[in-house]
């Protein structure tokens, strides 16, 4: 497989990225990757290599690409209150217009590439990056086939307008939504939530909560979970397989 770094032009600037491609002669399916909180990083840059494995051209975009941040240590990033301040003051510039904005982008390339075939793409996403992709899907429609959201918070939230269940009835990609245990922010209630505005929508889509803790699907977190991970990766070869066939 080739791992090749991309510029995506989008309405703001130029977003770098990376673009995994399988072995073998193509075009295959093209999927998009939202990275977590922290941006990003090696573990996320095997993930696209092993959905380049899986037969699929995978770009994995740098979502901060308007501003200039040092990296955050996994460590320490949330017990230190300056850079926990930081790290969230930056996720806070990803307003749900800059998120569809730059998913219509991200998906415009992709499909543009001579690697990539078919008229959709797929869009996946982890904690703050599952948040990400259920808001492409509100706001970029056809361009979008499929989308999944793995320990995401603040997906369902009462009364909050910019909450992606509010943009069901403009979702036109099968969801796949798998929550973590202990997360305040996406609780059983918050998951009946979700599942009742898609249902409402006619959204084809499946909603759970899954044993693990917040971030148990990236290799490089505290509690990653590598029998959840297998299980996460399953998951979603079966929603692409049957989406972006």
């Amino acid at each position: 497989m080739a791992r090749i770094d991309v510029q995506i032009p989008t309405s703001d600037g130029v977003s770098n990225g990376t673009l995994h491609v399988p072995e073998g002669t193509g075009p295959w399916p093209g999927v998009l990757v939202f990275t977590d909180i922290f941006g990003t990083r090696d573990a996320f840059l095997s993930m696209g290599d092993r959905l380049a494995g899986l037969g699929y051209v995978a770009l994995i975009p740098d979502v901060y690409y308007r501003e200039t941040y040092e990296p955050f240590d996994l460590r320490t990033a949330f017990g230190v209150e300056g850079e926990r301040n930081r790290l969230f003051g930056l996720a806070r510039t990803l307003t749900n217009e800059r998120v569809v904005a730059d998913a219509d982008a991200y998906a415009d390339f992709l499909l543009a590439r001579p690697e990539v075939r078919g008229a959709a793409i797929g869009a996946h996403g982890y904690c703050m990056g599952g948040r990400l992709a259920l808001v492409a899907a509100g706001g970029i429609g056809d361009k979008l086939a499929a989308a999944a959201s793995f320990h995401a918070a603040m997906v369902a939230v009462p009364d909050d307008p910019s909450s992606p269940h509010q943009a069901a009835d403009k979702i036109r990609a099968a969801v796949l939504v798998a929550g973590s245990i202990e997360d305040a922010g996406f609780t059983q209630e918050h998951a009946d939530l979700l599942d009742d505005a898609l249902t409402a929508a006619g959204v084809p889509h499946t909603v759970e909560i899954w044993p693990g803790h917040h971030g148990f699907a990236v290799s490089d977190m505290p509690v990653y979970d590598e029998a959840l991970s297998e299980r996460h990766w399953e998951a979603l070869q079966a929603l692409y397989a049957a989406q972006l066939a």
